[in-house]
């Protein structure tokens, strides 16, 4: 498919894609219905990891930038295609209903940091779950409690805390105390000069009737409500600055 271009073709040098206003790329753009939903062939790039080129680009300018402060910065997951999140999704809810949770509270609990198939940002190669990759650390490395005080990863979040947005990376689900939806997630980052308008295309889609479409584990147990209710919270109640 024709690849997209958000940004000029010059090279990304130092932060000087941070003083490129978010605004100036939050331009009208069209994308198709396969596209958002991660299920279109889109040309992507990275070493270890999968995102957009204006993406990969932006992230690998930051790298080098954190790593001059002895952070590595590493991504443990990039872009997912449709298929991969309902394999997520699906595999989470035989999960939590064997365990004898009934279908719509596995649904809940898979939600907390699970998204539906179809509705993830992880679709549009702009999303990046990023750790630090120096420390060694046991067990999962996406939990909250290891970017705090004290964590293993406590040095990477106040590094991007300071410059993330210098490259045009925006923390997503954000530990505001009043948002809802997604739990704070102090490692995913989105690439916003693309994301934005990736988002605003997807606003205008009809997401309720898209999903309806849809034939998964667990979806027969969506309601209009529910997924509704889902729309508002989970996908629009981010980080402001990404609306």
């Amino acid at each position: 498919m024709h690849r997209r271009s958000f940004l000029k073709k010059s090279s990304i040098t130092g932060l000087a894609i941070g003083f490129i206003p978010v605004s100036l790329f939050s331009q009208e753009e069209e994308f198709t219905v396969e596209e958002l939903m991660g299920k279109a062939d889109i040309d992507l790039y990275g070493e270890g990891f999968q995102a957009q080129k204006e993406t990969c680009d932006a992230f690998m300018a930051m790298k080098a930038a954190a790593y001059q402060d002895g952070i590595d910065l590493k991504v443990v997951s990039g872009y997912r295609s449709f298929d991969r999140q309902e394999a997520i999704f699906e595999r989470k809810y035989q999960q939590y209903t064997d365990e004898g949770m009934e279908p719509l509270a596995a649904i809940d609990k898979i939600i907390e940091y699970s998204t539906i198939p179809g509705t993830s940002r992880h679709h549009w190669g702009t999303d990046l779950d990023i750790i630090d990759g120096y420390p060694k650390v046991e067990g999962d490395v996406l939990v909250p409690e290891k970017f705090g005080p004290g964590g293993p990863f406590e040095l990477m979040k106040q590094w991007m805390d300071d410059n993330a947005e210098k490259f045009g990376f925006y923390l997503v689900y954000t530990d505001q105390p009043k948002r809802r939806g997604f739990k704070y997630e102090p490692w995913h980052y989105t690439y916003a000069p693309v994301s934005i308008p990736m988002l605003t295309a997807f606003r205008r889609k009809n997401i309720l009737a898209l999903l309806e479409k849809e034939d998964f584990l667990g979806s027969e147990h969506f309601t209009t409500g529910f997924i509704k209710n889902y729309i508002q919270d989970n996908i629009l109640d981010i980080n402001p600055k990404l609306l």
